[in-house]
């Protein structure tokens, strides 16, 4: 499937609102067979799942793909605390309830793989299995996150920049472009030091695609996105009960080399957080937007992964 049928067979799909928890989600439906729920980051749509929907039914699975909460189609609440993770959580397990589903293999990139990680340790029963690209799990850390990430790595840390509301807002959107093309830029400064007209479209995403990008987040803005770092300290202040608990479900972690976030933090402690680790696939020379960058390799070990889970099931 060459990328601009790609492009134009995701829009042929269409969509519906899902009404869940308190709001309504914009979500993409794909295929038949066992479910998998895609939950994207920041900043994207339901849309950087494209090139593993189509896969995925094509090896014999069905999907929910959102845009999570705060974006794109999908309602944005007004509040701050409306963006925390456990409400978030409460929206993927309203959507398994909009079809009547028992459980759900889980696959997040950026916040959405933090999202999916707590979501196994919250509602493992409705948690077949999980797959976080990017960002590992983690454990629960001994302090406010703000608090360390500022003593580690300053208030030029995006995260940190994040914070103020507002502030981050309106620089990001003034200049779309070039939010969306960042990739190993953690520093406030720098995110802000170029123009988006002079950033070169990435050779893995077409011009139709990246427009389309562009033109769902000028009329949204960032707001919805950047709300969820700005419940860092209060998701972490929510997670006393989750004080050294691992995922026990079988999980994948997948990341590009270049990934930034795998700088900062610590992959080594995966085995030791999740207890049925199938895979930790580190592929070379591949940056954050690892889903779209690199499809096949990340569509071939999300397979393998999905057929060795239900395989076992019906052993």
């Amino acid at each position: 499937m060459n990328r601009q049928n790609l492009f134009e067979d995701w829009q042929n799909l269409g969509s519906r609102q899902v009404a869940v928890n308190g709001v309504e989600l914009q979500v993409t439906e794909h295929g038949e067979g066992p479910l998998v729920v895609f939950c994207h980051g920041f900043p994207e749509l339901g849309f950087a799942w494209r090139h593993q929907v189509f896969a995925l039914a094509e090896a014999g699975f069905r999907t929910l793909t959102p845009d999570m909460r705060g974006y794109g189609g999908s309602f944005r609440p007004d509040r701050i605390e409306d963006y925390g993770i456990m409400a978030v959580c409460g929206d993927l397990i309203g959507l398994l309830d909009d079809v009547d589903a028992d459980d759900a293999i889980f696959v997040g990139h950026d916040w959405g793989a933090s999202v999916v990680w707590r979501l196994a340790l919250e509602y493992p029963e409705r948690v077949r299995a999980v797959a976080g690209l990017s960002v590992p799990a983690t454990p629960r850390p001994p302090a406010p996150p703000l608090r360390i990430l500022r003593s580690r790595l300053t208030d030029d840390f995006y995260m940190c920049w994040f914070q103020e509301p507002g502030v981050a807002d309106a620089v990001l959107a003034a200049d779309v472009r070039r939010t969306l093309l960042q990739d190993d830029v953690i520093s406030a400064r720098r995110m802000v030091s170029q123009s988006g007209a002079d950033m070169p479209t990435p050779p893995w995403l077409s011009d139709a695609e990246l427009n389309y990008y562009i033109d769902t987040f000028s009329k949204t803005g960032f707001t919805g996105g950047l709300n969820y770092y700005r419940n860092l300290d209060r998701d972490w202040e929510l997670s006393a009960h989750l004080d050294g608990k691992a995922i026990d479900q079988p999980s994948l972690f997948i990341a590009g080399a270049r990934d930034p976030v795998i700088q900062f933090t610590r992959t080594d402690r995966l085995p030791a957080i999740l207890t049925d680790l199938r895979a930790s696939i580190i592929l070379e020379d591949a940056g954050h937007w690892i889903q779209q960058e690199r499809p096949n390799e990340v569509n071939d070990a999300l397979v393998t992964f999905l057929r060795d889970i239900y395989s076992a099931d019906t052993n």
